[in-house]
């Protein structure tokens, strides 16, 4: 794998080492689980500070990409959690990667996106919605808050999907990477998650019966719920 990492030729550090992470992880094909060279072979190979290195791997793993691990040799390196999906979420990747969103700007902008996506997965009676059902199967089941927030981004996700907007899709699956921290934070300070997965189930109900109207209400309770506090 050393003899595919190129050096990075500018010097604007960090951006430039994730722009070239994100590319050998789709020209080599990585898949989840596959692990990336450690921080001191990185920084070598692409000649460039360890800080520039540790700063780049620190976003891939903010927005979920990558999954740090400790250890010398054969063991060191960031494991690989997840593939860009394309160039166009790769470049939202980046773009929330580097702003420092606040809590309530990514409630704010999930709100106004999810309100509209319901909105209009109900109004598409063809709409694909096992992707759902299986989402709320899965929250069902979750046992730990990370188990239950695996489930929730599939439903949220899903939902943009089934919108039938591919913009607005791809813009979803930024937004929550970037949010899962978040999420898991919430439902540990929320502990019984019944609530949360009754408004799941509401917005189901809703988008399947085709009533937009209720879709979009069933969505802002549900953040409402989840994130009280900013909407005192």
């Amino acid at each position: 794998m050393a003899a595919n990492w190129e050096p990075v030729k500018r010097t604007r550090t960090f951006e430039d080492v994730l722009a070239r992470i994100e590319q050998r992880i789709a020209e080599d094909g990585l898949k989840p689980g596959d692990r990336l060279p450690g921080e001191r072979q990185l920084a070598e190979q692409l000649r460039v500070g360890r800080s520039s290195v540790r700063e780049a791997l620190r976003v891939l793993e903010t927005l979920g990409v990558v999954s740090s691990q400790a250890g010398r040799g054969p063991d060191a390196g960031a494991v690989l959690t997840s593939r860009p999906d394309s160039p166009l979420t790769d470049l939202l990747r980046l773009h929330l990667g580097l702003t420092g969103l606040e809590l309530r700007e990514v409630i704010e902008t999930r709100l106004m996106i999810e309100q509209f996506a319901a909105a209009n997965a109900a109004r598409r009676g063809d709409a694909e919605l096992s992707a759902l059902d299986d989402a709320v199967a899965a929250m069902e089941r979750a046992r730990t808050a990370e188990e239950f927030v695996a489930g929730d981004i599939a439903f949220h996700c899903a939902i943009a999907d089934a919108s039938g907007n591919r913009l607005i899709a791809a813009f979803m699956r930024s937004l929550r990477d970037s949010a899962r921290r978040y999420a898991v934070e919430a439902v540990e300070r929320l502990a019984d998650t019944s609530v949360l997965r009754a408004d799941h189930r509401r917005i189901l109900a809703a988008i399947r019966s085709g009533d937009p109207e209720e879709a979009a209400r069933a969505v802002a309770d549900h953040l409402r719920h989840a994130y009280p506090a900013l909407f005192a």
